[in-house]
């Protein structure tokens, strides 16, 4: 016959626990223990609290901000689930010193360290650099489109949202009609029929206030518009995010974006926009990234000199001007580096399958008249002399819209089948001084491809360290400002990560 040990669940049982000795050098809870204990100015929030004299003795900043960083950590972005683990997980109980600060303490906090933030992530950065940690001669710049605590299905033009609340009143006023006509039926309706009644009731109460919130943010707000002068799309619940297009497919979020130092992938600025696009954000990381630099003691031309590498995405006349007036040694390629490249000719890129379009070789140029003659023998007359794209310089020819529409190679001919005419653009020269132009011979070069090439090794483990081993999915909080401190705060406790890995821990 078998035998075990015996069990009793009665029975109490004392663990004797040293909180100290559970933070042990050389351990991610040490260093954040020994950072904000030792080397980050916490007196920063003490004109928060006026309880000197009267009022509840508060949780120490220092307390909140060490469970947070090591919850961040180890994947837990929701307060609950940090409160949960101060209760139950010894490594917080240590950090913690035993304290059990509820979620909405833990919530409060990260929201309202609007002006505190910034000089916490520069202490870190202080310790970065005195633990010569930062190699300062070589930067790279990207992002990562992370969702935001809001719904995509609550975006639209003002005009969507004005037809969205129309559509949700009349489905109420059906719903109420339909009811109506029930309660004029027979009244001795069995149990199932109550529950349906209420059912629809509870359906009635949440469409209406459906309908009464997006009023209320019509009353509100007025209509978005983006860089281009053109109305897009706002978002109810998180108006100051923007409906993205990400590798998880299309997501309401924000843009996530780092500067990388290359010899230990420390982040020297970091910031959330509410911007899909790329094309203007090397103004504001630069300047970010100045100011951080500035704080910790380095010299206005810190970055005078220095390389800086980032995708096609940042290839935008302002951005490059950017890079040219701080001095920066800039390689970022335009959009068609690749073509241009030998090495990638041979390259199987995966797409839809190629129709086989006509090119302006399969055009014939008519010197006499200044026209072009498509396959099917139609014209394209001159429309422009002198359009300029990207800094080059095109003459521009148009065919008829009707013609194209009728013709039978149009497949091959047009991307969209039913819009204008084919247009041609035929080069015929640059911008003087054009720096897309001086960028793209640079990217061009033997010493460019080198240089580029290292980028990714630089920036992107950063990303693959926050969203995957810290499990930095989405945002849970609402608005830039508030969005911004939650991304601050990975990128904080990734820099002292490397703190831990590389410096006095």
């Amino acid at each position: 016959m078998a035998k075990y040990k015996n069990y009793d669940y009665s029975q109490s049982v004392l663990i004797p626990v040293s909180l100290e000795e559970q933070l042990m050098p050389g351990t991610l809870e040490f260093a954040i223990h020994t950072l904000v204990d030792t080397r980050m100015d916490m007196s920063i929030f003490d004109d928060r609290y006026k309880n000197d004299e009267t009022g509840r003795l508060a949780y120490d900043p220092k307390i909140l901000l060490k469970v947070i960083l090591l919850g961040y950590s180890r994947g837990l972005i929701s307060s609950r689930k940090i409160e949960r683990a101060c209760k139950e997980n010894v490594t917080f109980m240590a950090l913690s010193c035993g304290q059990q600060p509820d979620h909405s303490t833990i919530a409060e906090f990260v929201s309202s360290m609007k002006d505190e933030i910034m000089p916490l992530f520069r202490d870190v950065l202080l310790v970065c650099d005195e633990e010569r940690l930062l190699g300062g001669t070589f930067f790279a710049l990207d992002g990562c489109r992370v969702p935001s605590n809001a719904s995509k299905e609550w975006s639209g033009r003002i005009s969507d949202l004005e037809r969205k609340k129309e559509k949700i009143k009349k489905k109420v006023e059906q719903l109420i009609k339909q009811q109506m006509e029930e309660d004029k039926g027979d009244d001795d309706r069995d149990s199932g029929g109550s529950s349906g009644l209420s059912n629809r009731e509870k359906q009635i109460g949440r469409l209406q206030k459906q309908a009464d919130r997006i009023k209320t943010f019509l009353k509100e707000n007025s209509p978005k518009i983006g860089k281009q002068g053109r109305e897009i799309q706002s978002n109810i619940t998180d108006n100051e995010s923007c409906r993205m297009l990400s590798s998880r497919g299309t997501i309401q979020g924000y843009n996530a974006q780092t500067l990388v130092d290359d010899k230990h992938q420390v982040i020297i600025h970091g910031e959330a926009f509410g911007d899909a696009q790329d094309h203007s954000l090397i103004t504001p990381m630069l300047d970010g990234a100045k100011e951080n630099i500035k704080e910790i003691g380095k010299g206005e031309d810190y970055f005078k000199g220095k390389i800086l590498t980032a995708d096609s995405n940042y290839h935008d006349p302002s951005n490059l001007k950017k890079c040219d007036e701080e001095g920066l040694d800039a390689y970022i390629p335009d959009k068609r580096f690749r073509k241009r490249d030998s090495r990638f000719q041979n390259e199987k890129v995966p797409m839809r399958p190629k129709v086989g379009r006509f090119t302006l070789k399969d055009f014939v140029y008519n010197v006499d008249e200044d026209e072009y003659c498509c396959p099917n023998g139609k014209a394209l007359k001159l429309r422009s002399k002198k359009a300029v794209i990207d800094g080059v310089i095109y003459k521009v020819y148009t065919a008829d819209k009707e013609g194209c529409k009728s013709c039978e190679l149009k497949l091959k001919c047009m991307m969209n089948v039913e819009g204008k005419g084919r247009t041609l653009n035929v080069p015929i020269g640059h911008v003087p001084g054009n720096l897309s132009k001086a960028m793209a011979d640079k990217i061009d070069s033997e010493k460019g491809r080198r240089i580029y090439s290292q980028r990714i090794a630089i920036v992107e483990p950063v990303f693959a360290n926050i969203a995957t081993h810290k499990s930095m999915d989405r945002f849970t909080l609402r608005g830039k400002i508030k969005v911004n401190i939650q991304w601050l705060l990975y990128c904080m406790i990734h820099n002292i990560g490397k703190i831990m890995a590389y410096g006095f821990t």
